[in-house]
């Protein structure tokens, strides 16, 4: 990082085109807010191609976002030709061409690699006031967003939107990065560790799972070696460890969730189903749902429609009001099952693809661009990692997430034009 120090490398961002783009994760916790962000990359990116129309035949990042976004709304498309709800499905394939022009705004608002780090140290203070707001809260009750919910800390996301939990433990990677950059191993592991404290008040399991994977990524980049890797390890085990004991013995939430989770280990189906909150019964139904709708599923967000058709009978999503009485389930919560059910075997061949295609360009980008990339690769994989419960990845809050990371990965893979400081000074 420069020697400005974080400060300035945030003023300096948020002076620039990346504006929009940060606008994204500033403004998630508030609603359709963060729409704001996407609507000013249109207009970045519609000013662009007027005045460079070839623009993107000379970006191998907004060509490289364009295939993947190509294949996820693809399987989309398809899928609404016949959709149980068809009206949602085309909404929802309508919603998410507004994508496309956030990842060609983005990848060209950060084409150099100082551009890329100052928009990595400005998401970085936006998780760091998410973090510190939850500590407020956790201790006083009170945080920005009023009072917490009474089973989970929600954080600056409010008492009715708990989404703490997923949204932090996805986009840690930023503040672990700006730690480590800006103090060192001891920074990294301090910011880890507050981030831990809400993350595992926040109550989701899928978030835990979701930070221990972005835990592992960091150690391993940091050990340099098995041994050291196995070591380093061993010492988070210890200190997550700690942490959980002192949330067990502080918080009612922490050990209401780990009760909660306690079943599974029992063996049994029903220990697991209880462990899941019944998980077990909407992914049954969901295999049920691919298997009558094999070739392109029953339409994006037709989940919750077609769900009571093929429920067993007894299905507690069938009477519960998560939803609405009757509508069952609202969506897979695993993302293979979700595309399967939603998209169908094409939407599966084409996410295949997409992810194919995307590991062969990152590993190619070489050495420099991988370790530039580090910290959306991280996100990216975590919230992807099949073997874990999933938010939706076609609803409108969590796809404008993905979809916002995918943008910045493409980025930053290809941020390969030399800083304005480096091109001063060659002149």
């Amino acid at each position: 990082m420069s020697g400005r120090g974080p400060g300035a490398a945030i003023r300096a961002g948020l002076a620039s085109p990346l504006l929009p783009v940060w606008l994204v994760p500033a403004l998630l916790p508030f609603g359709r807010s963060a729409e704001l962000g996407v609507f000013l990359a249109l207009v970045g990116c519609v000013l662009l191609l007027v005045r460079e129309p070839a623009a993107l035949r000379h970006h191998p990042g907004a060509k490289l976002f364009l295939w993947l976004f190509a294949a996820y709304a693809g399987a989309a498309l398809v899928s609404a030709v016949d959709a149980v709800a068809p009206g949602k499905s085309w909404g929802t394939v309508a919603g998410i061409l507004r994508f496309a022009p956030l990842g060609i705004y983005t990848c060209f608002a950060m084409r150099r690699p100082g551009k890329v780090r100052a928009l990595y140290v400005a998401t970085a203070a936006v998780v760091a006031v998410w973090v510190a707001d939850a500590w407020v809260q956790a201790l006083t009750g009170y945080g920005l967003a009023g009072a917490s919910d009474p089973e989970r800390l929600s954080g600056i996301f409010g008492a009715t939107n708990l989404k703490l939990g997923p949204a932090l433990s996805a986009l840690a990677p930023f503040l672990l990065w700006a730690a480590r950059e800006r103090w060192g191993r001891r920074g990294l592991v301090l910011a880890f560790l507050l981030a831990l404290g809400p993350v595992l008040l926040s109550g989701s399991r899928a978030s835990w799972l979701c930070y221990a994977l972005v835990a592992v990524a960091f150690l391993w980049r940091e050990a340099g070696s098995p041994r050291r890797f196995a070591v380093a390890c061993a010492g988070a085990a210890l200190a997550v460890t700690m942490a959980a004991a002192l949330a067990w013995q502080v918080s009612p939430r922490f050990r209401d969730r780990v009760a909660h989770t306690v079943p599974a280990l029992s063996g049994t189906a029903a220990g697991v189903d209880t462990a899941l909150t019944g998980r077990l019964d909407i992914w049954t139904t969901a295999l049920r749902l691919y298997a009558t709708h094999p070739v392109n599923g029953v339409g994006v967000r037709g989940f919750r429609v077609a769900y009571p058709s093929m429920a067993a009978p007894g299905d507690h999503f069938l009477t519960i009001e998560k939803c609405g009485e009757g509508e069952g389930a609202c969506h897979a919560h695993q993302v293979v099952l979700e595309v399967a059910t939603e998209t169908g075997t094409i939407g599966l061949l084409a996410w295949l693809a997409a992810a194919v295609f995307a590991v062969r360009t990152w590993w190619r980008a070489g050495a420099v661009a991988r370790a530039r990339a580090f910290p959306p690769t991280v996100a990216l994989v975590a919230i992807l990692f099949p073997l874990n419960t999933h938010m939706a990845f076609y609803s409108a809050w969590w796809g404008l997430l993905a979809a916002w990371l995918f943008s910045v990965w493409a980025a930053a893979l290809f941020a390969d034009l030399p800083d304005d400081r480096e091109v001063r000074r060659g002149t």
